[in-house]
């Protein structure tokens, strides 16, 4: 598992065998089956997570038992609940495996660590948040401003490899239709 994760880095950053060897020996490899829990709503969200392969999704319930998916995540994405981890509050949100998925799992403390001693990771890990957070931006943006239709071709545009990937009902959460909805989007779409 640390092999992809050490790829992804050295695709993103200029690393030293010395500071490789210093990341792999805070990661732990955790494995998940097909619906099991990463993260469970009340719990507090100690780590850092990067997804070597599967998908994940991060999801609320409400009252009536309906789910919210705030994302997904694939292979070479990070996840996690950035607010539980800086506050140490328990989370209002779970985070299980859409298919049999590993990830690696970096301690916060071990990740503060990491961004101190070596310069060019904590610029990686700045760039991701920025990154993350102009996603976070666009998407509450697209979720306010446009029609089912819309929010649907701009999924399928954005996220081309994960819309294969994850059942419809699920993708009907994540766009905040109901799946109903979507089934005739995707009617539609098929007739064009």
């Amino acid at each position: 598992m640390f092999e992809v994760f050490a790829k992804y880095l050295q695709n993103q950053i200029q690393l030293n065998d010395q500071e490789l060897n210093m990341i792999q020996k805070v990661c732990v490899s955790k494995r998940l089956r097909k619906n099991q829990y990463l993260l469970q709503e009340g719990d507090v969200w100690r780590y850092n997570a990067f997804i070597t392969s599967g998908c994940l999704r991060t999801y609320s319930v409400n009252d009536k038992l309906q789910e919210h998916i705030l994302n997904f995540a694939i292979e070479n994405y990070w996840i996690g609940d950035r607010e539980s981890l800086l506050n140490g509050t328990p989370s209002r949100y779970n985070i299980d495996a859409i298919e049999d998925s590993e990830v690696l799992l970096i301690s916060k403390e071990d990740f503060a660590v990491l961004m101190k001693s070596i310069p060019q990771f904590q610029d990686l890990v700045n760039l991701i948040i920025e990154r993350s957070f102009a996603a976070s931006q666009d998407r509450i943006n697209s979720s306010i401003s446009l029609n089912a239709e819309e929010k649907y071709a701009t999924f399928l545009k954005r996220q081309p490899k994960i819309a294969n990937r994850v059942p419809q009902h699920m993708v009907a959460s994540y766009l905040g239709i109901t799946p109903e909805t979507l089934s005739r989007i995707r009617k539609l779409n098929l007739k064009k």
